[in-house]
């Protein structure tokens, strides 16, 4: 039986013995409860033949469960003060790899076509370091990588917004990104009591499925998301108002209220009541009456 270090007098062992310093910039937060981590990799849904990206292993207490029953783990650790501790702990496990690095400036396709192309199905598991967590999935998404799913602990407000349904004061630009490349679902709460050392926020477990297709079709993405993005910009306001201040020009303004009334769009409302379909009928409409 392997010796798992999930628990908090293991990790308060290993910190010990290491002499490790927590780092705040860092976002350093473990988990220190065994039955959270077997419902994350449950629910991740991992076997012999998935092949897991895991972010920000810390002393490697998912990353164990995760070799326990996956074919392959890569754990990308930014912290060079872990390496030693991931090496110790992770020795059992052949098949778990520690890439030393920043997630955000490292190539994953790269690391996919040298590491893992030959498993059925890729899929990302971690618990994100709070402070970027959005960069972090942003960056998932948009690379387009051959991946199944996310599975991933984030701060409950961020788990939240992202799954946010149009209306409510969580929706928003973050949630309409997310939902354009993946449909998502909270998978279960996690009370702040359970790491080490205990953040200020509860988290919650976050489920991307990746779609294969997008969930509306555009010709043009980068437009799709600047009229998001602009709708957003000052939630108070109507959509109209916020076009009008920064994408058309004051002339064309009887243009974009006669382009919204075409496609049922009342320029009086906001951008939180629109879903994804009608910014997407939008973007299809607006792109000659934009100010270049």
């Amino acid at each position: 039986m392997n010796n798992f270090i999930s628990n908090p007098s293991e990790t308060k062992r290993i910190i010990k013995e290491h002499q490790f310093t927590f780092k705040k910039s860092l976002g350093q937060n473990f988990l220190i409860e065994p039955n959270i981590l077997n419902k994350i990799v449950e629910k991740a849904g991992v076997s012999k033949e998935t092949a897991i990206i895991e972010i920000g292993p810390g002393i490697g207490a998912l990353t164990q469960k995760l070799a326990e029953k996956a074919g392959k783990v890569i754990a990308v650790e930014i912290d060079q003060r872990l390496l030693p501790i991931l090496n110790k702990t992770l020795a059992e496990y052949p098949h778990a790899e520690v890439i030393h690095g920043d997630v955000l400036k490292l190539s994953l396709n790269k690391i996919i076509e040298e590491k893992l192309m030959g498993f059925k199905e890729i899929k990302i598991v971690a618990n994100l370091p709070y402070y970027i967590t959005t960069p972090i999935i942003m960056k998932l998404l948009e690379e387009k990588l051959p991946i199944t799913s996310i599975t991933v602990m984030v701060q409950k407000e961020v788990g939240e917004r992202i799954n946010a349904q149009p209306g409510t004061k969580d929706y928003g630009s973050l949630t309409l990104a997310i939902q354009y490349y993946a449909e998502s679902k909270i998978l279960f709460t996690v009370p702040k009591t359970v790491f080490m050392p205990p953040p200020n926020v509860d988290s919650l477990i976050l489920q991307l499925t990746i779609r294969e297709t997008p969930a509306v079709y555009v010709e043009n993405e980068e437009l799709l998301f600047q009229i998001i993005k602009t709708g957003f910009s000052q939630r108070r306001k109507t959509l109209f108002n916020n076009l009008t201040h920064q994408l058309i020009a004051k002339e064309k303004k009887a243009e974009l209220e006669q382009l919204l009334q075409s496609i049922d769009i009342n320029p009086q409302r906001r951008a939180e009541t629109l879903t994804i379909e009608e910014f997407a009928k939008l973007s299809a409409k607006i792109e000659p009456i934009i100010t270049k």
